[in-house]
């Protein structure tokens, strides 16, 4: 159990870590809301397709918040946790911290729950092994 005085820490594993780049700001600075749900779901479906033993596609995304911005050159880590595995799916909650050139604390930026199913060559659902 987690003390209340306890710095937050991200849950699960690291699947994935990039920095943001100025290619990818709004005309403010900050980075788009669409770039760190693509790299969510980078992490997400390799998570999923490990667990999977191959190829996954993704079906759903769910329960989104935005609770700070990232700026360029900010270190952008996902962090992924299987949640369920049903007969052909798999729900994986992902997470994204940042950590910034000037503070060495990482902050929580977002997270939600992925679901991915497994796909055969022929792009049919397929059961999960």
């Amino acid at each position: 159990m987690r003390d209340i005085d306890d710095t937050p820490k991200p849950t699960g594993e690291l699947a994935l870590q990039t920095v943001a780049m100025p290619a990818d700001t709004n005309p403010s600075g900050d980075i788009f809301g669409g770039w760190l749900m693509s790299q969510m779901d980078l992490a997400g479906s390799v998570t999923a397709s490990r667990r999977a033993g191959g190829r996954v596609a993704t079906v759903a995304v769910d329960g989104m918040a935005f609770m700070t911005p990232v700026r360029v050159g900010a270190v952008v880590s996902c962090y992924t946790e299987i949640l369920d595995v049903g007969r052909s799916s798999i729900r994986v909650r992902v997470e994204v911290w940042i950590t910034s050139l000037h503070q060495d604390e990482p902050a929580k930026v977002t997270e939600g729950e992925f679901v991915f199913v497994a796909i055969d060559g022929n792009g049919r659902t397929r059961i999960v092994d």
